[in-house]
């Protein structure tokens, strides 16, 4: 049996699910309404929540509430809720990173956006259609990729210094109580030789000490970030090698920053496109956050199994 049948078996089959956007939130201070798509499995109920945080890249759809779909779409046949925000980073919103403080990253308004929608869920279940009483809010989990993935893990209880006035930003959410963090920045210092070390001198202060919030870290053994650091694929595993606690590290074999494409469907600018190993990918991580919320059992050591025998493994786990 190969690991991918294993992990459909383990997971069961998918159900249809309902993608709902914009939910327009009005939030005081922020230069524009917080944008989101809810993606939610059509029937069920007690359903926990995915908040996912996108990247950074230079699509102009792919980095907001519009990309991403390939793993939404999977997390809700999955059972979850999953919201997405567009963050003011996003290209779509581009007119904004010219002199907006904050531009061009967002970083600190990325991660208050989290806690914004968490504060909503009332009116978000509201606009969505047949939402309305099946949202469990007390399993609420973040995900996010690439500079998502430093958004998620400011949220989990990273810390950095505000490089425009100095302070410790401590911007965790206790009302998150899980992560997966998805080819996220890792340590900074000296060990950021590239470009981005210089750019964005928020990087380099980046302290995982305190992200205590279990977490399921995702590292591609191809996703050499040259622009930051010299250090190499492992650079990816430091959020779960610097951090304490439940922290688990799914290495996949042969992923690049994509993970195979987990942006959205046949995008060109995936260097590693591998809608399998996005499957894969995708059904993990489902299975590991439904464990951690105590709703399926054994499964994430089934599926964690399949991934990790035999010649159609995708990758290796390991756990601390």
């Amino acid at each position: 049996m190969s690991a991918s049948t294993s992990m459909n078996r383990t997971v069961g089959s998918p159900t249809p699910v309902l993608s709902f956007s914009p939910v327009v939130l009005s939030v005081p201070g922020r230069p524009v309404d917080l944008q989101v798509r809810v993606t939610a499995p059509a029937t069920g109920t007690d359903l926990p929540v995915i908040l996912l945080s996108h990247g950074h890249g230079h699509s102009n759809h792919l980095s907001s509430l519009n990309g991403y779909a390939p793993l939404a779409d999977l997390w809700a046949q999955h059972g979850f809720v999953v919201i997405q925000p567009t963050h003011l980073s996003s290209m779509t919103l581009s007119h904004l990173h010219a002199g907006t403080p904050g531009a061009p990253l967002f970083w600190r308004s990325r991660a208050e956006d989290m806690t914004h929608i968490i504060d909503r869920l009332d009116l978000i279940e509201a606009a969505v259609p047949q939402l309305a009483g099946r949202v469990d809010r007390d399993s609420i989990a973040v995900a996010g990729h690439s500079l998502g993935g430093f958004t998620a893990a400011l949220l989990l209880g990273a810390r950095v210094t505000d490089p425009d006035d100095g302070r410790e930003a401590d911007l965790t959410e206790p009302r998150i109580k899980q992560g997966v963090l998805l080819a996220a920045p890792g340590r900074g210092g000296d060990i950021l030789t590239g470009v981005m070390g210089e750019q964005f001198p928020v990087f380099r202060t980046i302290d995982f000490s305190a992200m205590t919030t279990p977490a399921l870290v995702v590292a591609g053994d191809k996703d050499d970030s040259r622009h930051f650091t010299e250090m190499g694929p492992d650079w990816h595993a430091d959020p779960y090698s610097l951090a304490p606690g439940a922290k688990t590290l799914l290495t996949l074999f042969d992923a690049g920053h994509g993970l195979g494409g987990i942006s959205g469907y046949d995008v060109a600018e995936t260097t590693d496109e591998n809608p399998e190993r996005v499957a894969a990918l995708g059904r993990l991580a489902a299975t590991y956050l439904r464990t951690q919320f105590g709703l399926d059992g054994n499964a994430w050591q089934e599926a964690r199994d399949a991934l990790t025998t035999g010649p159609g493994a995708f990758g290796r786990v390991e756990s601390k």
